[in-house]
């Protein structure tokens, strides 16, 4: 479902966190810039609508490490898993034996999935032009689809009204498979 103005309003106002002037459009286009990648539809209403801050929120105005380190946490956490857990999906072909090899092709092939951009704590929005698009939580491989789109899982995660969440959560390539 596509988050309207009038929607992300509400769900901004029940919050139960300080909501600050939204981004403004140059402000968007130099983090989209700044970190490359694009916010979805539903993620750059809510952030135009208002900017929720505390302590699981992204700055999005004052803490560029913060957000280049949210950036990388999903990527980072699948590498590690590669390292550490033997993690490999199939769709990357045979696992190189040796384990820098290995990182390598994961890398290479976790550059092409669709970035992940935070909402809150280790929330993700795909950076895909879709709207309607799911919230994916994210620690390593462990992912689990927290929300059918961005409305439902503001309702979720901070226990708002709201009408039921769609039955399904639209795929995203690679991160889905993790789900």
């Amino acid at each position: 479902m596509v988050l309207t103005a009038a929607t992300a309003r509400d769900l901004l106002g029940a919050l139960p966190v300080a909501v600050v002037d939204p981004l403004d459009a140059r402000e968007f286009a130099d983090l989209e810039r700044r970190f490359g990648f694009t916010f979805n539809p539903d993620h750059r209403t809510l952030l135009a609508t208002g900017l929720p801050t505390g302590p699981r929120w992204p700055d999005w105005r004052t803490d560029p490490g913060d957000l280049r380190d949210r950036l990388a946490a999903p990527i980072d956490g699948v590498l590690f898993d590669v390292q550490e857990n033997g993690y490999w999906h199939p769709s990357w072909g045979e696992r190189p034996s040796r384990t820098a090899f290995a990182l390598a092709v994961a890398r290479r092939h976790l550059d092409a999935a669709p970035r992940l951009v935070p909402v809150y704590s280790h929330r993700y929005a795909p950076a895909l032009p879709e709207p309607g698009l799911p919230v994916l939580s994210v620690m390593q491989t462990d992912v689990i689809v927290y929300g059918t789109d961005l409305a439902a899982y503001l309702r979720r995660e901070f226990g708002l009204p709201g009408p039921g969440a769609a039955p399904t959560a639209t795929p995203i390539p690679f991160w889905s498979d993790l789900t």
